[in-house]
């Protein structure tokens, strides 16, 4: 039913040369969209399509900026033509988009669109209008410039073990070895490399903050955080909704986070448990090593989606032909992993800083999902029916994580390890909650305090630290670590509020993971029909296709971190 044979969208507007190189090759198709005379409704999809396609193909050469940029922050040239996008091509585009999008809904012509088909896209553009100001252009200009400085500042941070200088991803491996003094001094090294830099990314969030707050006054906003929720398009849940969700997690996950490091400490043997044990294997256990290169993670990665369904496995195996991915951590790459797709092309593109360890399956995995989606929604016949909200794009990243685990047979030869590296996921399901209430909660304060010092900053930050932080590990001495952590998440610098999403999608995730335990072709098969509808649908919609529930109130967490404590114990 699905195919990972993707084609290129054909070009039945633009030359097939066509590259949006300059803003003077590129005005003259907005101009002419803009000019155009739409008499009915073949003439107005004709030209919903030709508006659709310069679309993708700027997108598409924007994400390839980026990604190049991302995979080699050192080469000047690179940061250069991603900053000449931002500045000197995308500020143009935007009133452009904006007198069509008024064109659009001002045409009587509307009416003749199907309603279903295209209620969510014009949902969009009626909220892209009414967000839009002129005086905005250049400050989403400079924002965007400034958010990839993070990945230049980190992507630079080195240390040295052992006399060999790694990657702070690299120099995690460390943290698993069953040496608790190597451990500790890995752990200090990586700390302190990242206060090094802490003046100069509290001067760049600093920037950020104050950019983000005025172009949320521009349009008429009390703060950023309610101009970046509709910006996000964000219709189906409220502040208040967030709200609650940070209290379900104190109140149904913190305990079972609890028993976890409770148990870890048991394991360990340890008087008393350290941030640099977290990741320990005790004495005599060798630390999982499910691969060796990005090569054999990529392959491995394969072999197991195959075994889920035949056509994971293709969609990964036709972005390998396409050298769409980049998984070994090095100097000079940006941190993280994200899942680019590509508007024209259709197969995304995987970038990750993989170091040999289980994480870096789980990030696979993941990354993988988002891969399977960019597949599933290519063949929607607008880019903006493609425009996903990212509540449901992130179930399809973590449901992945756990169907998958069925088949991780193919990262372990002994049964041992398979079951350590599924118990670690599942762990990870639980323990990650309180990290994504922490970080969505200091993002409120943030932006609901755009003015504030340092001192005040930190306060905040440790605060909302204390109030969701375990019962068992022992934080003593480790202050100046603590106060600086937030720093380590990317997602406050460059894509802000984009991280509740995860809790979200991670319950959503577990419905489909208890579906599967149930009838897995059934939960495939529900996940693929949800997926393959891009953005056609609202996100309740999207989830009841998927077989779930939108619903993320305490009573539905307690009830699932029920089933996944059930699922550990077993």
């Amino acid at each position: 039913m699905y195919t990972a044979d993707i084609q290129k969208t054909p070009r039945t507007y633009l030359p097939a040369g066509f590259s949006p190189v300059n803003w003077e090759v590129t005005e003259p198709y907005f101009k002419e969209l803009l000019e155009r005379p739409l008499t009915d409704k073949a003439s107005l999809e004709k030209w919903l399509s030709d508006q659709s396609e310069i679309e993708a193909a700027v997108n598409e050469d924007a994400c390839w900026r980026q990604i190049k940029m991302t995979c080699d922050t050192e080469n000047k040239s690179l940061e250069e033509a991603f900053t000449f996008f931002c500045m000197e091509i995308q500020p143009k585009i935007q009133p452009y988009s904006d007198a069509l999008n008024k064109k659009l809904v001002a045409s009587p012509l509307l009416k003749e669109l199907d309603e279903e088909k295209y209620h969510t896209y014009l949902r969009s553009i009626r909220k892209n209008i009414e967000l839009f100001r002129e005086e905005n252009i250049a400050l989403q200009a400079e924002i965007a410039v400034l958010q990839q400085q993070y990945g230049q500042v980190t992507g630079a941070m080195m240390v040295t073990v052992n006399g060999n200088e790694y990657t702070l991803q690299q120099a995690a491996k460390f943290l698993e070895n069953p040496d608790r003094g190597l451990r500790e001094e890995v752990y200090r090294k990586i700390q302190d490399r990242r206060l090094q830099d802490k003046p100069t990314l509290d001067e760049l969030y600093d920037k950020l903050i104050a950019l983000r707050n005025k172009e949320a006054l521009n349009a008429g906003f009390d703060n950023y955080r309610d101009y970046r929720f509709k910006e996000l398009g964000r219709f189906d849940y409220t502040k208040e909704d967030c709200f609650r969700f940070h209290d379900a997690v104190k109140q149904h996950v913190l305990p079972l986070v609890n028993d976890i490091y409770r148990h870890k400490k048991a394991v360990l043997g340890v008087d008393t448990l350290r941030p640099w044990d977290s990741d320990a294997e005790p004495e005599g256990s060798t630390p999982l090593r499910p691969f060796k290169t990005g090569d054999e993670l990529l392959q491995k990665s394969i072999d197991c989606f195959t075994k889920l369904r035949p056509f994971f496995g293709q969609c990964l195996e036709k972005m390998k032909s396409m050298h769409h991915l980049d998984l070994e951590s090095r100097k000079g790459k940006a941190p993280g992993g994200y899942n680019c797709p590509l508007a024209e092309s259709g197969a995304p593109f995987i970038f990750m800083n993989a170091a040999g360890q289980m994480h870096d399956v789980t990030t696979m995995v993941h990354e993988g999902g988002h891969a399977i989606h960019s597949f599933l929604a290519h063949p929607l016949q607008l880019n903006g029916f493609k425009e996903y909200p990212m509540e449901i794009a992130e179930v399809a990243s973590m449901a992945m994580e756990l169907f998958s685990m069925d088949h991780w047979e193919s990262f372990f030869d002994s049964e041992e390890d398979l079951v350590k590296a599924k118990a670690h996921q599942l762990e990870r399901v639980i323990t990650i909650f309180p990290w994504i209430a922490i970080i969505d909660k200091f993002q409120h304060w943030i932006y609901e305090h755009p003015v504030h010092l340092h001192e005040e900053r930190t306060a905040a930050w440790t605060a909302i630290l204390k109030e969701f932080q375990d019962d068992v590990f022992d934080y003593s001495g480790l202050d100046a670590y603590r106060n600086n952590a937030w720093q380590r998440q990317l997602h406050l610098f460059e894509v802000p509020f984009y991280y509740i999403e995860y809790g979200i999608a991670q319950l959503g995730a577990i419905g489909m993971w208890m579906q599967y335990k149930k009838d897995p072709q059934q939960a495939l098969d529900n996940y693929c029909n949800a997926l393959s509808l891009g953005g056609t649908k609202t996100l309740p919609e999207l989830y009841k296709t998927a077989g779930l529930e939108f619903d993320f109130s305490p009573e539905k967490i307690k009830g699932l971190m029920e089933f996944v404590k059930s699922q550990m114990k077993s």
